[in-house]
């Protein structure tokens, strides 16, 4: 049986100030640093077998935390990118706001088409499947690709909640395609929040 595992990097700074990351190559601050540690702590050497990241530095700083805890092999993949924010990179809703009014949603923003992120994130995962047949595999990436590529694998699912940084959500190959089986984990950063108390 074939369990996918998707990890949404820490958190970093552009986080914080709610600008869009995009593919725009941002580091983890310290509390994405750590929150990264805190996951590594949760997960068992041995429950994975392979790690595969995006080459954006937050989420390859995120998967190399991991990795280190893990001792797998660690592939690093621009497949895996976040959704491409084009002319709303960098900004705040604010600041889009003030450059293209209040309508900047219905604007050609050039973002990156969801047929797009579906087509590079499904090829992945077949690559993946066949691959690491029968084995688990921890995907470390983004919180709009990862989105877009769980509803894809899962329609009809309802995964709508935006995912949490560091958050651990599992799947599982079955014979009709997927099941989640844990959807936005995050109880590592809320036990290492009540060991700060």
């Amino acid at each position: 049986m074939t369990k996918i595992g998707f990890v949404r990097h820490g958190v970093t700074q552009w986080n914080k100030e709610g600008r869009a990351q995009g593919t725009s190559d941002i580091p983890l601050d310290e509390e994405g640093l750590g929150q990264a540690r805190l996951l590594a702590e949760r997960l068992e050497f041995g429950e994975w077998d392979v790690v595969y990241s995006s080459d954006l530095l937050r989420a390859k700083q995120t998967a190399e935390i991991l990795n280190a805890k893990l001792g797998t092999q660690l592939y690093l993949d621009s497949r895996l990118r976040e959704r491409n924010c084009g002319l709303a990179e960098g900004t705040t809703e604010e600041e889009r706001v003030q450059r293209w009014g209040p309508g900047w949603r219905e604007l050609d923003m050039q973002f990156e088409s969801y047929d797009s992120i579906i087509s590079r994130g499904d090829a992945l995962i077949d690559e993946i499947s066949e691959k690491h047949m029968d084995q688990n595999v921890l995907i470390v990436s983004h919180g709009a690709f990862i989105k877009v590529v769980l509803n894809a694998l899962i329609p009809d699912s309802n995964m709508d909640e935006s995912l949490k940084n560091t958050s651990l959500t599992s799947l599982i190959k079955c014979e009709g395609g997927w099941d989640c089986n844990l959807y936005n984990w995050t109880e590592h950063i809320l036990k290492g929040d009540s060991l700060k108390m």
